[in-house]
């Protein structure tokens, strides 16, 4: 038997087995895709703090450095789309461990382009690994599948949240480098894709085995929907943003967020390298700043329900802002670039935290995968845009440049998400 989803009572939901207690079900599917969070988290700390150096070592040319973050962000681009199609068609939990999957693939991929200093072989593996960032990004909107109004923000935001270790624990897992190469004769660098493989498998395992019953398939009983459609259509999504501006607000303060966020931290390793730092010293920087842009998500959750979602969009923009424009008036000063990348993840959390939520709310349950699905292309490929135009401009105008335009658009950005949301009025989001 199912019910009608007012979005504010739990239910008991039929499925192939026993009726389940959609709030339990629910605190237990945000349990499992944080516990997954924190494993596959070691992935895009590896990333973020090696791969720009290794796309520089293994091409000889500093013009590559954002070759590795471009490759990943274009694969979760085209993984988001992917994944959010076999959402739709055969659930959460066979989308988000096939992601995993090919992203473990990529992990060892990287490790075999640097035995091997084979350059392409690394932007291919990279692009692979990147699908694990769309698994990262459709986990969040996994997590609300289940809400109701009153606990999406503070649901997404703790998988958000989950993030933190394997994000921070990444980029410093750079000091096994030397015992790892040891061990096992690998070159400098390729030992923390070891880790970032066996996170990406294990957070494989527990989507596996913790993701039962799947809950985009409770959440269509819930609402008396039953049924799956074959592909996720792109032109649905877009029409269905043009019909709600709130949503479509809130995708363009996502996407500034991501792009002006990938810009500033693809290129930060090589400046602090270029300046001296070493290191030990460029994986504590990232590890601030992905500590800064996880680790704050629920507060940003309990914010985003106190004050309104798109105050606290716009608000994340304008921190991000303010980051951006303290790394570009740093200079080789090691302690300012890390407080303005800190505030641009603080800046990046509070803007997704918040945006993801309103699109999550302000559209219709029937359309809602295929937004999101739309959204988190969207994400990537401003991400892969960002990361791409930073590795050139670091030829051409610098790091206090790239911090500089990085700036103007996100001042852009949160301007162009109030102009366009006002067009939605006070539209109620949907449950």
């Amino acid at each position: 038997m199912t019910t009608p989803d007012d979005g504010t009572t739990p239910l008991a939901v039929e499925h192939a087995g026993p009726p389940v207690h959609v709030d339990g079900l629910r605190r237990r599917t945000v349990a499992v895709l944080a516990a997954a969070q924190v494993l596959g988290g070691l992935a895009a700390g590896s990333v973020v703090s090696v791969g720009s150096l290794l796309a520089v070592d293994l091409s000889g040319v500093r013009a590559w450095a954002g070759s590795v973050t471009t490759a990943s962000t274009l694969g979760a681009a085209l993984g988001s789309l992917a994944l959010a199609r076999l959402a739709v068609a055969h659930g959460r939990r066979r989308a988000l461990s096939t992601g995993l999957a090919l992203a473990a693939a990529g992990a060892i991929g990287i490790v075999l382009a640097a035995v091997l200093a084979f350059f392409p072989l690394l932007l291919v593996a990279g692009a692979l690994l990147g699908v694990g960032a769309a698994v990262t990004l459709q986990s969040r909107f996994a997590a609300t599948d289940l809400s109701t109004p009153t606990t999406r923000s503070r649901d997404l935001s703790v998988v958000v949240w989950a993030s933190t270790v394997g994000a921070v624990v990444g980029p410093n897992l750079v000091h096994l480098d030397e015992q790892v190469a040891r061990l096992t004769g690998l070159p400098p660098m390729a030992g923390v894709f070891v880790f970032a493989a066996a996170g990406l498998l294990g957070a494989l395992v527990v989507v596996q085995v913790g993701l039962r019953p799947d809950p985009l398939d409770v959440a269509g009983r819930r609402s008396g929907a039953p049924g799956t459609r074959p592909h996720v259509p792109l032109r649905s999504a877009l029409t269905t943003l043009r019909r709600h501006p709130r949503a479509a607000a809130a995708v363009v303060g996502v996407l500034t967020a991501h792009g002006v966020m990938v810009a500033v931290m693809s290129v930060t390793s090589v400046h602090l390298e270029d300046h001296g730092g070493s290191i030990s010293a460029v994986g504590l920087t990232i590890s601030l700043h992905l500590g800064a842009m996880f680790a704050f998500a629920p507060l940003m959750g309990l914010l985003a329900d106190a004050v309104g979602s798109r105050p606290t969009l716009v608000a994340g923009l304008l921190v991000l802002v303010l980051g951006a424009a303290v790394c570009g008036a740093a200079g080789g000063d090691h302690v300012a670039v890390t407080v303005g990348l800190a505030l641009v993840g603080l800046g990046w959390s509070a803007a997704t935290v918040a945006g993801s939520s309103i699109v999550s709310g302000a559209v219709p349950r029937a359309d809602r995968v295929a937004v999101q699905g739309l959204s988190d292309a969207m994400m990537s490929l401003a991400g892969a845009g960002g990361g791409l135009l930073a590795g050139v401009g670091l030829q051409v105008v610098g790091y206090s440049g790239i911090a500089v335009a990085a700036a103007v658009v996100g001042l852009l950005g949160a301007t162009a998400v109030v102009v366009v949301s006002r067009r939605g009025g006070r539209t109620t989001p949907t449950g």
